[in-house]
């Protein structure tokens, strides 16, 4: 199992300065990953908020190991050719360390009516399988040719490719079936939110239904703000564990648990 940081892009953690170091930090302490939310707006009010990419880009400049990426990107309010794009650059950036992660975007709050952005949710599940269709075919270095219901590309090639070839996607799920794990099915990964270790053996047998036969490996990857939480996922299917730090915090706050290191066996955090 590996070990994440898991940070909302407003708060706390909207200084890009002040993120780049704290990422260093955790990169020195041995944490393997950060990744951080893609939002707008927020429905708890209004906070400072920084652009999940550029603050990525600042994280990826100082740091040589961490695997870093949105997670996760509403593909339905971006452009899939611009999301391509942006990831191949990161990609490249960061040395090849780049996960994009996926979802529909959360139905609860403003950020979607509050920009005039598609509401319902079968629509943006439409928009989200053809933006992938249209992101993975980018990194592929052919020719793209689409004509879809939602987004049409005409004879476009995109370069560079990434830096190992492509780029790993994990499609979020808020349950253990369904669409949204069809679609985690054929991707490099699941993100489940909101589940705890009981869910895992009818997730897992959702996603096998639905793997293409001979497909790579496959990432799950859970969160939590309680470190003690790691205990009750390890020996499972899960491959990453991220810890989930307050957005309603100082910063100076965080850095401590962020310089404790990821929980190890047998360790006792607080």
């Amino acid at each position: 199992m590996q070990f994440g940081l898991y940070l909302p892009n407003f708060g706390a953690f909207a200084d890009p300065v002040g993120l780049a170091s704290l990422a260093a930090t955790a990169e020195a302490a041995g944490w393997d990953g950060l990744f951080l939310w893609d939002h707008v707006v927020r429905r708890e009010g209004d906070y400072d908020l920084a652009d999940p990419w550029i603050s990525l880009a600042a994280v990826a400049t100082a740091t040589s190991r961490l695997r870093i990426g949105p997670l996760v990107t509403p593909l339905p309010r971006r452009r899939p050719w611009n999301v391509a794009k942006q990831a191949v650059t990161l990609d490249h950036l960061s040395g090849g360390r780049m996960v994009l992660g996926v979802g529909l975007g959360t139905p609860r709050g403003p950020e979607f009516p509050a920009f005039g952005e598609e509401t319902d949710l079968r629509v943006r599940g439409d928009m989200l399988d053809e933006a992938l269709i249209v992101v993975r075919r980018a990194w592929s270095g052919e020719t793209v040719r689409h004509t879809g219901p939602h987004y049409r590309v005409e004879g476009v090639r995109f370069l560079p490719r990434p830096v190992h070839g492509t780029i790993p996607v994990w499609g979020a799920t808020e349950s253990v079936g369904g669409r949204a794990v069809r679609r985690a099915a054929g991707l490099d990964g699941v993100f489940p939110i909101g589940m705890s270790p009981g869910d895992l053996p009818a997730l897992m047998d959702a996603v096998a239904a639905s793997r293409p036969a001979g497909a790579g490996p496959f990432d799950v990857v859970v969160y939590s703000d309680d470190p003690d939480d790691a205990r009750r996922w390890r020996g499972s299917a899960v491959t990453w564990w991220l810890r989930l730090l307050p957005f309603d915090r100082p910063l100076a706050e965080t850095r401590p648990i962020v310089e404790a290191g990821p929980p190890r066996e047998g360790d006792t955090f607080s």
